[in-house]
């Protein structure tokens, strides 16, 4: 086996020398598709936030940044992206603003309801399922609560598909199949950004809240996933959420 496909078997759960170089160069590579994702998050001032295989740790410092009297739970099923990410972010580790562990998606470490945001960049190939690890992740959201998943492969590139025998268990996703995964996990509204030119996804789920009036539940219209949108229903464009009040 060469040293090439030694590396991007490291891709899934980066392990050894070669996983330390992989963490490191994720932070750089991935920064592009990373920062073109955030700039689809709605405009609210999240508590908490769950970064979902925090890789090398780059999103964190950036989430933290973003959101500055947010608290941040960085989670990844390596070792090593664990201890570089608490490298990248020590100072908003000592002063309580970040915590990392080491998890598995399909059975996070979490109590139900706990987080307004939940990111995951360049990472569901390699989760479990993934119906399961959505699941989990609605889950630990709060209602009203985000998810946000940004993708570098769409899954309508063919050249893409070279990577599927280089890279241990990776699999690409298309749009069409992650909605309909965070659709069966229970997600009531999720929008789509598709860029057909650079074959990128940005994905973006919510947590419907709870319909409870004076004299039982409500009219699905009033309910807060956004007036008028049915559970499962993908939204028209990325500012449905802020009009939904997300």
């Amino acid at each position: 086996m060469g040293i090439l496909t030694l590396l991007f078997h490291n891709t899934r759960k980066p392990e050894g020398l070669l996983g330390r170089w992989m963490v490191s160069s994720m932070n750089h590579a991935h920064a592009a598709i990373a920062d073109w994702g955030m700039c689809h998050l709605p405009k609210t001032d999240p508590v908490e936030i769950a970064e979902l295989g925090c890789g090398g740790g780059r999103n964190v410092r950036q989430l933290l940044r973003r959101y500055p009297a947010a608290r941040i739970t960085a989670l990844d099923y390596s070792a090593i992206s664990v201890e570089k990410t608490k490298r990248v972010n020590r100072r908003d580790i000592q002063n309580g603003r970040c915590h990392v562990v080491q998890g598995d998606v399909a059975r996070m470490p979490f109590e139900d309801e706990r987080f307004d945001l939940a990111t995951a960049f360049e990472t569901v190939y390699f989760w479990p399922g993934p119906g399961e690890s959505f699941r989990e992740v609605y889950r630990i959201l709060k209602p009203g609560g985000v998810f946000l998943i940004v993708n570098e492969s769409d899954g309508a590139n063919p050249h893409d598909n070279k990577w599927l025998s280089v890279i241990d268990g990776l699999r690409i996703f298309n749009k069409e199949q992650l909605s309909a995964l965070l659709t069966e996990a229970g997600f009531s509204q999720v929008t789509v950004d598709h860029d057909l030119k650079a074959h990128r996804l940005c994905l973006l789920a919510v947590r419907s809240k709870p319909c409870f009036g004076a004299t039982g539940s409500l009219p699905k219209a009033l309910c807060s996933a956004g007036a008028g949108s049915e559970p499962g229903q993908r939204g028209n464009s990325l500012g449905d959420l802020e009009r939904s009040g997300f």
